[in-house]
């Protein structure tokens, strides 16, 4: 009857609400604590059999709002395994969201833009304390799917939670951080301060120092010490050190007529002292110059 086919009008558009709870009253024998660690939830089945009707684009990404308080977030889906009509959250998104457990919350299907930059800022100063922090939070951040500004998400590290910001992101206030090339900055912790500096006062190098506090060195003596007697007793009489001349100075001695602020370079080396030439004929070799010894006496014959 038609050339063309009537394309069929498809809703694009996941909607509804849901009671949530954070992970904790998850029930099962398995532990669910990886949930805490990142930026997913967990939902019924009935929502992955509707999302498979929809024309949707992957990843899933969904908005929650919080009509009660006007507050809205972005999250993934880990799961489909939650009792119907019912998710489960983080328990840093339902602090985001003011949620207490068993409240409404809408739940929205979103196509959200890769990220490119975000900033983030510590809520403590013992983020500090972390050695590669951008490699800690590269690490943390594989567990999430997306990304909001103004949110307080939770990481956690050596068995401790940081919480960190997010001040801002790139390209838009909601971002995607699946599968991304995305700049990462830190600004300064809440609450942290800068150490104080003690304030370094520079000398003026043209005006000379004063040099009169100055005790020139009397040089060294040998045996100057004090000594000790065994029982204690103070000795009668301390010896004073003999003043040393200026003419007993010798080598390895310092030279004391050296004025303070004075470099005097020594650049010749003292010349060594000739010893006297012996005269040529004592020092000459001569061969066979030795005096015979008899072993018996001369004595005269009989």
């Amino acid at each position: 009857m038609f050339d063309h086919p009537i394309p069929r009008v498809f809703q694009n558009r996941f909607s509804t609400q849901y009671r949530c709870f954070s992970v904790s009253m998850l029930a099962g024998p398995n532990d669910r604590s990886d949930v805490e660690k990142g930026g997913k939830i967990i939902m019924p089945p009935s929502a992955l059999d509707q999302l498979s009707r929809l024309n949707i684009t992957y990843p899933m990404l969904f908005k929650l709002t919080n009509k009660n308080s006007d507050r809205m977030t972005h999250c993934g889906v880990l799961e489909f395994v939650a009792d119907e009509g019912i998710c489960y959250l983080p328990h840093w998104m339902m602090q985001n969201l003011l949620l207490e457990e068993g409240g409404l919350v809408q739940v929205e299907s979103v196509n959200l833009q890769v990220a490119t930059y975000s900033k983030f800022q510590p809520q403590s100063p013992d983020f500090l304390d972390i050695t590669n922090p951008k490699a800690v939070l590269e690490n943390a951040l594989r567990n999430f799917a997306c990304l909001t500004t103004g949110d307080v998400i939770a990481i956690n590290y050596n068995e401790k939670i940081y919480e960190l910001r997010v001040m801002e992101t790139k390209p838009d206030k909601a971002v995607s951080i699946i599968e991304c090339d995305m700049n990462v900055d830190f600004d300064a912790p809440l609450g942290y301060k800068e150490p104080e500096r003690s304030a370094q006062h520079e000398e003026n190098t043209d005006v000379e120092a004063d040099h009169s506090g100055y005790v020139s060195d009397i040089g060294f003596r040998a045996f100057s010490g004090s000594g000790n007697r065994l029982d204690g007793k103070k000795k009668g009489v301390e010896p004073s050190p003999s003043p040393i001349k200026p003419g007993d100075i010798r080598r390895g001695i310092p030279n004391y007529d050296f004025k303070i602020g004075r470099i005097t370079f020594i650049r010749n080396s003292r010349p060594l002292v000739k010893k006297v030439e012996e005269d040529e004929s004592g020092s000459r070799f001569i061969a066979f110059s030795g005096e015979g010894q008899s072993l018996r006496k001369k004595g005269r014959k009989p």
